[in-house]
């Protein structure tokens, strides 16, 4: 499968075979392509927590309105992004020449540090572009995929023991579907959504 065809073939799926589990391999395949996203300076923000365990995973369908995906795909990932990722930034560039190392860490944690709004932008941002990443490679997978908004971000916080530094933006359930997506809704125009050089 290219990536025009995953593009148009991946579809938010609400119904898995609760039977069906991924391999080990398998994760580690989705997550090792995961972890391939782009972030600002290389920070590696994102946190996947992958769950699995049926009692986790009935907790956070009680939080999530009680949807049947969360309990009945493959597995759960809970995206999470660490706010304080700008702490300690060298790491980020441990392989890169030494003056390339010299010069960005201390950008990374001038731009970021005291910031705590563009600390959380970038953990959107860096979450959704991973987000994506992890549907797609899930698609050429052959799994099938749905992001996910709805549930109650405190609930899920207490119950994945969240650090306090860290913030969740968002769930993606993988699994095998077993019913497909209704048409599509309709998509808006070009015309309505792209605009050239200036409003």
């Amino acid at each position: 499968m290219n990536t025009f065809e995953a593009i148009h073939q991946r579809r938010s799926i609400k119904q898995y075979d609760p039977g069906h589990g991924m391999t080990k391999e398998e994760i580690t395949t989705l997550l090792e392509h995961a972890i391939l996203s782009p972030t600002s300076f290389n920070i590696q923000n994102w946190r996947f927590v992958v769950v699995q365990d049926p009692e986790i995973r009935k907790q956070l369908k009680e939080a999530a309105w009680n949807q049947i995906q969360v309990t009945d795909a493959s597995i759960v990932i809970v995206l999470c992004a660490n706010l304080k990722a700008h702490h300690n930034p060298i790491r980020y560039w441990k392989d890169a020449p030494e003056e390339v190392r010299n010069m960005l860490a201390p950008m990374i944690t001038g731009f970021y540090e005291g910031n705590e709004q563009l600390q959380r932008d970038e953990a959107m941002r860096s979450c959704g572009i991973a987000a994506q990443t992890i549907m797609l490679a899930a698609k050429e997978m052959g799994y099938d995929s749905c992001p996910m908004i709805g549930f109650d971000p405190e609930k899920f916080a207490r119950i994945l023991d969240l650090p306090d530094d860290f913030v969740i933006t968002m769930m993606i359930t993988v699994g095998k579907a077993i019913q497909q997506a209704h048409g599509r809704g309709g998509q808006l125009p070009l015309e309505e959504v792209v605009v050239y050089d200036k409003f």
